[in-house]
């Protein structure tokens, strides 16, 4: 015990040393900074005497704890100057941050007061300035110095994590203690004092699955083999508590959503050993015939499942493809199927993973088969022919009933139908086959010319007897074979010109033929003079062998006055078996040429036209005379033509003749008043108006029930009778004659038509135009002339 309190003291007794030490060289840096007013003397340059100067401020190391609620100020320190005798000479001032708000000073004793709680993780420490000045002359008497106020921390703030919520991921099957996700939680409060920002983090939720190290919050995996397929999903709740875990301290929670990811630990395994399928023999390939699949509960690429078809007696027929979205294996038709051949079908498929991961190739095989068994269902089967196409060939101009050829179908159903034939008409328009519906015999029955129409493309259509509905159709090509049936002929319509003064042995034109018939039974053609004209004395004929022919002139000396004109006969054979010839005209044309040879006119009017007028200036002047006549006739016609009324009512004009009524009756509603007698013509009684413009050709009856009777008062039906009677009539006036019917209809809106009473009433109407009219209208200006001649008058 002895030597322990030897040691405490020697311990104390150093710190205390320390201490001074440190408070003199602290003390000699502020005298060297801040010069005081009080020192001693010190010699300098040339005798001068230079003052020190001392320290003069004495006070503690000032430190105020945050977040003190008390009642009463606390005192965070005091000021004070060695020259101060305490008779309140002295008056201290305090500035800086926070000065006179949050700290405030006693101006004679030096104490400094706190006036507001203080928050550290606000603001860790200020920074004050003091002064001490006389207090009569506020003459500073030290000068300025600035110390430092430090906020002590306490733990007042909780551990706070970066994120809420956090979300990780780790491959399952992993090895215990891998590491998953670290998590990081921050104290605001000061980590260099004390243990309020030391953090201990520790797992409330999630054991025994996870674990978390207690320093650095790294997560961990802690269970061996956890399967994703058994639980995918995990909730880890994590702490973080200060004061180093300690009781006391604060905390802070947050949650982690861990998933185990997927690895390729399970094979695909069928749920049943054998499938069962069926296909149609009608069914196309390509077609699908059913669908198998292998389950595999991995996911992603680590579940893709491929097949195959591995062995089976339907290799050859059928393939199976992979679907990568529904993960199913689609066996298809790869060939056509016979039911009456072969009925069913065995094969076994394999299922396979895609990717496989090498650490737990131990779990293997990651494959599975599984057998499936195809029936093949009898379908009925339209007719076959036994060809895809038939080409036949025919001579032309064969007799009616040539036979051309023979098509042939069967039913391959096991009912084996007997069939019948037919040609689609639409393929043979103009008829020229027929087939004989039980046994496909093509016949014609027209003629065929082959350089009209030298193929003939039909359909034939094979239909099974019982069942009209299952028909085939096959395409039947008929060659129409050439005979020689056509002779050569020119093969333009050549016309020559020979001149007057053509050299003997000249050549003036090269004809050459044309032949319908084709190659074989065309060319070569053989051209010749006929045997009446074969030593010719104009002309002379040479056979090219190339199928042409020139034609030369045999003698000198022609004359367009003796003949201008000849017709050359020339026989053209073919090379057929038997050959064919014609005769064709060359018009050969005497010309007149100059001395080279060109052509000057091949007419032979140049030799007299001395002797008279040409003939077209005689046709010329025959047209003129003949207009001229034509001219008179109509002239005279014209004056001759007497103009006459086009109905004979009476002699005189009746737009001469005005008609007063003084009585403007009763309105177009009293029918009384109007006697509808007047208005029937006693000449049309009968429906007949003679007519002097045009003859009738048969003389025109109105239609009974039409005509209405001679008392009725009704004059619509009146005016619509001879409306109807009018356009029904061919002896009716033409389209320049024109009747009025001044009815306006029943019941008209209109207000009366008579101007008897015109001149007396007032009327905006102008009729000073009547003036201007003649002697006939001059009743009618006196009547309703304009008011100043009235008064004028007057």
């Amino acid at each position: 015990p002895k030597m322990k309190e030897d040691h405490c003291l020697h311990a104390a007794l150093l710190c205390l040393g320390v201490l001074c030490y440190s408070h003199g060289l602290a003390t000699e840096r502020l005298n060297h900074s801040r010069p005081s007013l009080h020192g001693h003397h010190e010699k300098g340059k040339e005798g001068q005497v230079l003052h020190r100067s001392k320290r003069g401020w004495v006070w503690n190391q000032f430190f105020v704890i945050e977040e003190y609620t008390g009642p009463d100020p606390v005192l965070v320190g005091r000021l004070h100057s060695d020259i101060d005798s305490g008779d309140g000479n002295i008056k201290y001032i305090l500035s800086g941050e926070g000065a006179g708000i949050i700290f405030v000073i006693d101006d004679k004793s030096g104490n400094i007061h706190a006036t507001k709680t203080l928050d550290r993780e606000e603001r860790a420490q200020y920074t004050l300035t003091a002064q001490a000045v006389d207090r009569n002359t506020n003459r500073p008497l030290e000068p300025p110095s600035e110390f430092i106020v430090k906020v002590q921390d306490i733990n007042d703030n909780p551990p706070e994590f970066l994120h809420e919520n956090y979300h990780a991921n780790v491959p399952e099957r992993s090895n215990v203690g891998t590491s998953v996700i670290q998590v990081t939680a921050s104290d605001a409060d000061d980590p260099t004092y004390g243990n309020s920002a030391k953090l201990v983090y520790s797992i409330l939720e999630g054991q025994p699955y996870f674990s978390v190290e207690a320093q650095t919050g790294i997560i961990r995996t802690a269970l061996p083999n956890m399967d994703r397929e058994a639980k995918e999903e995990y909730h880890v709740v994590i702490q973080a508590k200060d004061m180093g875990g300690h009781m006391g301290g604060l905390s802070g929670t947050t949650k982690v959503t861990i998933t185990l990811t997927d690895v390729n630990d399970n094979p695909p395994k069928f749920p049943q050993s054998v499938y069962q399928m069926s296909v149609s023999e009608a069914a196309v390939p390509g077609e699908e015939v059913g669908r198998v699949k292998a389950k595999d509960p991995d996911i992603g690429e680590n579940g893709l499942v491929a097949y195959s078809i591995i062995d089976g007696d339907g290799m050859d027929m059928f393939e199976i493809t992979t679907d990568y979205e529904t993960q199913e294996g689609v066996v298809k038709l790869k060939k056509t199927l016979d039911y009456e051949t072969k009925k069913s079908y065995s094969l076994k498929v394999e299922a396979a993973n895609v990717h496989i991961d090498p650490k737990f190739i131990s779990n293997g095989p990651f494959k599975d088969t599984v057998t499936v068994k195809i029936a093949v269902e009898d379908a009925d089967e339209p007719p076959v022919f036994l060809k895809p196409s038939y080409i036949f060939e025919v001579q032309e101009n064969a007799a009616s009933g040539t036979v051309v050829g023979k098509v042939h179908a069967k039913d391959l159903d096991a009912a084996n139908s007997a069939i019948r034939y037919s040609i689609d008409r639409h393929t043979d328009l103009e008829r020229y086959f027929v087939i004989n519906a039980e046994d496909g015999n093509i016949k014609t029955i027209k003629a065929l010319d082959r350089e009209e129409m030298a193929w003939h493309n039909i359909s034939v259509f094979a239909v099974e007897v019982h069942k009209q509905h299952q028909e085939a159709k096959v395409p039947v090509a008929i060659k129409v074979v050439d005979i020689n049936d056509n002779a050569p002929k020119f093969a333009a319509a050549y016309e020559a010109f020979v001149c007057e003064n053509a050299r003997s042995n000249q050549q003036f034109i090269t004809i050459s033929a044309d032949d319908k018939d084709d190659s074989a039974n065309g060319p070569r053609f053989i051209f010749s003079f006929p045997p009446e004209i074969i030593h010719n004395p104009n002309f002379t004929l040479r056979d090219n062998r190339d199928n042409t022919a020139s034609v030369l002139v045999r003698r000198e000396g022609f004359s367009r006055q003796k003949q201008d004109l000849y017709l050359l006969p020339i026989v053209i054979s073919d090379g057929g078996v038997p050959p064919l010839s014609s005769t064709n005209t060359l018009t050969i044309r005497v010309c007149g040429c100059d001395s080279s040879g060109s052509l000057l006119s091949c007419s032979a009017e140049a030799y007299v036209l001395n002797a008279g007028l040409s003939t077209g200036a005689l046709i010329a002047i025959l047209a003129c005379i003949v207009i001229l006549l034509v001219i008179v006739v109509l002239f005279v016609t014209l004056k001759r033509q007497k103009k006459e009324p086009l109905i004979v009512f009476e002699e005189e004009d009746v737009r001469e003749n005005i008609i007063t009524y003084d009585d403007e009756g009763g309105g177009e509603e009293d029918t009384e008043a109007f006697d509808i007698a007047t208005l029937q013509n006693p000449d049309g009684i009968n429906g007949f108006i003679p007519r002097k413009d045009i003859k009738p050709e048969y003389q025109y009856l109105p239609r009974p029930g039409l005509r209405p009777t001679p008392n009725s008062v009704d004059v619509d039906d009146f005016i619509s009778t001879r409306i109807q009677e009018a356009d029904n009539d061919p002896t009716a006036p033409p389209y320049d004659s024109i009747q009025i019917y001044g009815y306006e209809g029943r019941g008209s809106v209109a207000g009366s038509l008579s101007s008897l009473e015109s001149a007396t009433t007032d009327s905006d109407l102008d009729y000073d135009y009547l003036q201007n009219w003649g002697p006939r209208f001059k009743k009618l200006a006196d009547l309703y002339g304009s008011k100043d001649t009235f008064d004028d008058d007057s």
